[in-house]
């Protein structure tokens, strides 16, 4: 297998991952890559290694270029094991003169290795290291998203290295953004960012200001998932600036379960009720949706209604799953409300205004419960609803 030439003297030597459609949790239906980097230059240096079962296909790639054991610096942006997971055989192989590494990511492979005796060199912001005629500059964005993670800038080549940043599960023989469908990178993108980096948006603030700051030239981006941003730097910068700032567009996600269509006829009044106002709504059930799809598009929706019957004194199970993976993934600055119906108890509609509290997001109706089925007031109230949603997104800034 081939490196695939990025700049003069810079190479993609990683792996793809045709066939992974699971991601701790996350679902990965267009597979993955796992990214790694070959400067070449006085010394030598490689940017990451690969998931464990993809160094012989890493291996491969850098051998087109240069022979291994030439390698002279490993620098590890992320200890994760999809990208560090073939750390102890690269190492063996190639037995760097030098790992660089912040001192979490030290501890991290430490407690991973259950060892501690490599060339390790540690580094932190501002650190900078001569490797003939580029220069390496280290920035640590500890928690995007792990409290080892830092990225790595080449000032003559205006190459960042963004380790998870800027990243997609996105498994392609292409390389760069302009040889793949922009729509489908960009969905991507944002299933990225949705279902892995939402929780640090404040970071991800943090970290575009520091890029500012230091007035860091970006010609090339490099994650280490996904493919080289290219021709499209300004345009992803932009988008991590909206999505860490929360802003969404203007559209109502209706996200619910059912058990005997009663609270499903109240979602599809809800969304007739936004339509009306002129508003797009997307409907999703959770027990024939995927969870990581659905919190995509909880991301990029400014309303959030949420339905589910009492089952049990509670939610129902898809219901109750599904909010818990969101509340971890803090979404904010949502504009909400609940419904459901209930057989004796109900309380469904106070678990469910509970969680948009959780959330932050702006309760805009105490949320309709229906005992058993709905009759017509009941679903022309849902209808309202669905409008008194829409009026206040449209009334938003």
């Amino acid at each position: 297998m081939e490196a695939v030439k990025i700049k003069e003297g810079f190479y993609w030597v990683g792996a793809i991952d045709w066939n992974v459609r699971n991601f701790h949790g996350y679902s990965t239906f267009k597979g993955t890559t796992y990214n790694s980097y070959l400067l070449i230059d006085e010394k030598i240096t490689l940017f990451d290694t690969v998931k464990h079962g993809f160094e012989e296909e890493m291996l491969s790639r850098i051998k087109s270029i240069v022979n291994p054991e030439k390698i002279d610096y490993l620098i590890v942006n992320h200890i994760e094991p999809d990208h560090a997971g073939g750390f102890l055989k690269i190492v063996e192989i190639i037995k760097p003169e030098k790992i660089f590494i912040t001192q979490r990511g030290k501890d991290g492979l430490k407690n991973y290795l259950h060892k501690n005796d490599f060339p390790y060199e540690e580094v932190s912001t501002g650190k900078e290291i001569k490797i003939g005629k580029r220069t390496i500059r280290f920035i640590e964005t500890p928690m995007i998203h792990w409290p080892d993670s830092m990225i790595s800038y080449i000032p003559e080549e205006k190459i960042l290295i963004s380790q998870d940043a800027f990243g997609a599960h996105y498994a392609t023989s292409n390389r760069f953004d302009n040889e793949v469908d922009y729509c489908t990178l960009i969905q991507e993108s944002a299933k990225y960012y949705a279902n892995i980096v939402l929780p640090y948006s404040p970071r991800v603030q943090n970290l575009l200001k520091t890029v500012r700051d230091l007035e860091l030239e970006i010609k090339l981006i490099c994650p280490d998932h996904g493919i080289v941003w290219k021709k499209h730097v300004n345009e992803i910068i932009q988008l991590y600036e909206n999505w860490s700032n929360y802003i969404a567009e203007k559209r109502v996600v209706i996200i619910y379960d059912t058990m005997w269509k009663s609270t499903e006829k109240m979602a599809y009044a809800i969304m007739e009720g936004v339509i009306k106002e002129n508003l797009e709504a997307r409907l999703f059930k959770l027990s024939v949706s995927d969870i990581t799809d659905v919190m995509t598009e909880v991301m990029l929706a400014k309303g959030l209604v949420l339905g589910s019957p009492t089952l049990n004194n509670g939610l129902m199970p898809t219901v109750a799953s599904f909010v818990h993976y969101m509340k971890g993934l803090r979404p904010r600055k949502k504009i909400g409300a609940v419904f459901g119906s209930y057989g004796w108890s109900g309380e469904s509609i106070k678990l469910l205004n509970d969680i948009l509290n959780e959330i932050k997001a702006e309760v805009v109706h105490e949320g309709i419960k229906v005992k058993f089925a709905p009759n017509k007031e009941a679903l022309k109230q849902c209808e309202e609803l669905g409008k008194i949603v829409a009026q206040k997104i449209k009334s938003s800034s």
